[in-house]
């Protein structure tokens, strides 16, 4: 059994005979702060799902938290927290009580719940008045932290965080920003996607760029910039697109505008 808090051998998924994920090979070490980049459509998403039990691979292994994901699904699901690119749940409910029951679905019993809920929206800066509203009246970035919290009530042993930062303003962005830095240096494992450059270059450890559903390079960010020949000033962003072969496009054909 794998050491690594997440391991990968030879990750397929095909949809309409095309490869989304393509023989992904993948190690990320327990306690790591670990970016997963790619463009539009590379297989980061449908990587996520496949790691997190909510998606069957073509062919391939996968293994979270020592657990392999096809063999032992609700084992897999006890040992991680998920806030996914689009939180969608019961938004009837207070933030209280969305939070109340996913810690009641991992067992966690209620004032132990309450406890970690009340520290949790302190800590994310979810205010008291707001807590006891429903979800349908919350504003995007309220959303988010609610499903953080969500993901981190029975305490995970790996955190993943698809895009968590859409739609979310500089103060909700920052609040989340210091609880995930906290997080691993504590030990949490969080394998982290999202296009904001900045942040990913200010939280990672560690970072994989995939692109067509292949891994392209991996490393730090230092690291990266010497893979991709740019200088020790290089912006992340520059050094991703020299990763996946992008290129500026050229806008003479607006002219009309």
């Amino acid at each position: 059994m794998s050491t690594a808090a997440v391991s990968v051998r030879g990750l397929v998924k095909t949809y309409d005979q095309k490869n989304a994920v393509d023989y992904l090979d993948l190690d990320v070490d327990p306690g790591t702060f670990f970016g997963f980049l790619g463009p539009n459509g590379a297989g980061k998403t449908t990587t996520i799902r496949i790691l997190c039990g909510l998606l069957k691979p073509t062919a391939g292994t996968a293994q979270v938290a020592g657990v392999d994901v096809l063999a032992a699904p609700l084992e897999l699901k006890r040992r991680i927290g998920i806030l996914p690119e689009e939180f969608d749940t019961y938004v009837r409910l207070s933030g209280e009580e969305i939070v109340t029951f996913s810690g009641r679905m991992h067992g966690v019993e209620r004032g132990e719940i309450r406890r970690r809920r009340d520290a949790l929206f302190e800590i994310l800066g979810l205010e008291p008045d707001d807590a006891i509203r429903p979800l349908i009246d919350y504003s995007q970035g309220m959303k988010k932290k609610v499903g953080l919290a969500c993901a981190l009530i029975h305490s995970p042993e790996v955190l993943f965080l698809d895009e968590p930062f859409n739609g979310v303003d500089a103060v909700t962005t920052r609040n989340i920003r210091s609880a995930l830095e906290a997080l691993t240096k504590r030990g949490m494992t969080i394998f982290f996607s999202s296009h904001v450059m900045d942040v990913v270059e200010r939280l990672c450890d560690e970072i994989a760029v995939i692109h067509t559903g292949t891994l392209r390079a991996r490393g730090t960010v230092s690291e990266l910039r010497q893979r991709s020949g740019r200088g020790p000033d290089a912006s992340l962003e520059d050094v991703f697109v020299d990763l996946v072969g992008g290129e500026l496009r050229s806008s003479d054909d607006l002219d009309w505008l």
